[in-house]
């Protein structure tokens, strides 16, 4: 967000080779003239804010990315605008307390795009207690870091190599996602970590990785499921995912079923 005004031009020229798009192609889909993508990459010509928005669906460019857009041709980001968003965030918040609440007996976490907790169910809460989280917001360094979490974790290095491309592709659709960037070099600079991600899959790896935690004897399976919040053009919005892990066999399912539910 502190891109200077007037970097619209180079900006877009960036984007749209990253997408490896020609001029025609954008213009096209942006229902702009070709002349005018020329004239906006070049300088001679202004965006209105109406284009803005165009060029930036067009190239299917996260919020976060539309609102650096917006600043550097000279508007307030979306995010300024708070007309609408008390409403919209109440009924956000409703509703992810309600998926949280919905998902016990299993575990559910709110947590933004570099997996900073914003909320945990109660599953979530006791489980995570009881396999040793020391409570970091960050649940990669929590997971990735030394200490009494990883040690539960039997098949610990595939699962920091697949977290840590999630996180990599993540940052990746962000070119200026400073977090994402400083968050991944925490965690390459964990002992083990560098070495885990650099080690290749299996000749043939499951279809889905699952995180086999080792906990007071009890051996179980998890997978997950992410969602996010649909065509959200709100940066904030569009940070928030719900992780809810689902037992991959029956004796986790039982093991579940059987947890004590914390209270606050």
């Amino acid at each position: 967000m502190n891109r200077p005004q007037g970097a619209f031009g180079s900006l877009l020229r960036s984007w749209r080779n990253r997408k490896r798009l020609s001029q025609l192609d954008l213009a096209l889909d942006a229902g702009l003239s070709q002349r005018h993508i020329s004239f906006l990459e070049t300088g001679r010509s202004h965006p209105s804010r109406y284009a803005v928005r165009q060029i930036c669906d067009a190239l299917q460019m996260p919020a976060a990315e539309h609102d650096v857009m917006l600043v550097s041709a000279g508007f307030a980001p979306q995010a300024a605008d708070a007309t609408w968003s008390a409403d919209v965030r109440a009924a956000v918040e409703a509703s992810v307390d309600h998926v949280l609440a919905g998902h016990d007996p299993f575990p559910a976490v709110a947590i933004d795009r570099i997996w900073t907790l914003q909320k945990a169910n109660k599953s979530a809460q006791a489980f995570f207690a009881r396999a040793g989280g020391t409570g970091q917001p960050n649940l990669l360094l929590d997971l990735m870091s030394p200490g009494p979490l990883r040690d539960t974790i039997s098949n610990w290095a595939e699962v920091t190599r697949a977290l840590f491309r999630l996180v990599d592709l993540e940052v990746a659709r962000r070119p200026h996602d400073a977090d994402g960037r400083r968050l991944l070099d925490q965690l390459k600079s964990l002992p083990g970590v560098a070495d885990a991600i650099a080690d290749g899959p299996r000749a043939h790896p499951a279809p889905v990785v699952t995180v086999e935690f080792l906990i007071d004897g009890a051996a179980l399976r998890l997978f997950s499921l992410i969602a996010t919040i649909g065509m959200s053009m709100d940066a904030t919005l569009d940070d928030l995912r719900i992780e809810t892990l689902l037992p991959a066999d029956e004796k986790t399912r039982r093991w579940f079923e059987g947890l004590p539910q914390r209270t606050s």
